[in-house]
């Protein structure tokens, strides 16, 4: 059905049709009628930081920033549902338009700028989901926090979402939010674990509830900077890694319309940026572990999946689960299924 679909939505300007297929998404489910556009993928359950995940499948952050699909996105069989980036405060995002196709390569550009209704509209959203699933929660900075006190917005996102998560992912990686990238560094990334890891430990105290945190990289980055990186989060010991954001790069689309927009891009020409970070910094996790630094841990593997097979490949290069988004605008649900099916069978 998505094929049927897809032509008329590629026709509307993309932030609108995004809009509408979340809506339409809502409906279908109300009505109770998903399941005409969605295959169930059979059953593949994995246990990643304690979490036993139905499959290994999940839908990246990003596409439900505010938590209002969420029903709907989990009835299109994803093994876990991951929502955000949120900030503390509600923001508009970047000026219109910040949203771009690439069809010619499978690729999508977008600027949006962590635009969010803010976290208490979205814990709001998740007390009135059905859905009792795997639910990550993805935190960020608002725009007007210096980036020296960047620190104080995801401990207050952290503290409000922390009962409402199956997991926090820290998002530092958007190339949309001026000077983020800038906590991928040494001395900005060690203190912010260190302080989101102590109230961590807090928060578990005060509910008697373990939620992991989780670390969203960038693909821009270099091997030194990615062994850095693996480092701290052993060193922090930190629950996981999602590997990767978007990236800078316009290799493979220079030439296209809107090949040339600022913003982060995603789909297919990331797919290979991606799966090398994944390759090294499994690696360097593994590395740690064996030198008796505690147990790998665990990689979520973003980027460029667009078939089963880019699905498995993700695996195959050290990830533990795999997230898809640019894959299902392109793709339409069916993909859930395809890649569950061929990590299955990997």
């Amino acid at each position: 059905m998505y094929s049927l679909l897809r032509p008329a939505l590629f026709q509307l300007d993309p932030e609108t049709a995004h809009h509408f297929t979340l809506s339409g998404l809502n409906t279908l489910y109300s009505l109770g009628l998903i399941g005409i556009i969605a295959p169930r993928p059979a059953a593949d359950p994995r246990t990643v930081m304690g979490l036993v995940f139905p499959n290994p499948v999940g839908l990246a952050a990003g596409l439900d920033k505010n938590g209002d699909c969420i029903d709907g996105l989990a009835a299109l069989g994803f093994g876990f549902i991951e929502i955000g980036t949120i900030t503390p405060l509600p923001q508009p995002g970047n000026p219109k338009p910040r949203l771009f196709r690439l069809p010619q390569a499978n690729a999508i550009i977008n600027r949006m700028g962590f635009n969010n209704d803010g976290v208490d509209k979205l814990i709001e959203n998740v007390q009135r989901a059905d859905y009792r699933g795997i639910l990550g929660i993805n935190i960020g900075k608002n725009a007007g926090t210096p980036i020296e006190n960047a620190a104080d917005d995801y401990l207050i996102c952290l503290r409000k979402v922390y009962t409402h998560a199956s997991y926090v992912a820290v998002n530092i990686s958007s190339p949309n939010t001026k000077n983020l990238r800038q906590l991928q560094g040494e001395d900005a990334l060690n203190g912010l674990l260190k302080s989101l890891k102590a109230e961590q430990q807090k928060l578990a105290d005060t509910h008697g509830k373990y939620v992991p945190i989780v670390l969203k990289i960038a693909p821009d980055i270099e091997a030194g900077q990615v062994a850095q990186i693996a480092r701290l989060l052993m060193q922090h010991r930190i629950d996981g890694v999602i590997a990767t954001n978007t990236t800078l790069s316009r290799e493979g689309v220079e030439n296209l319309p809107h090949g040339e927009e600022s913003g982060g891009l995603s789909g297919a020409p990331v797919r290979d940026k991606s799966t090398g970070v994944i390759r090294q910094l499994a690696a360097e996790l593994q590395a740690y572990a064996e030198q008796g630094r505690g147990s790998a841990l665990p990689i979520i593997g973003v980027g460029g999946i667009l078939s089963g097979a880019d699905a498995a490949e993700k695996i195959h290069a050290g990830a533990a689960l795999v997230q898809i988004y640019s894959g299902l605008i392109y793709r339409g649900p069916a993909l859930v299924a395809e890649s569950c099916a061929a990590i299955r069978a990997s």
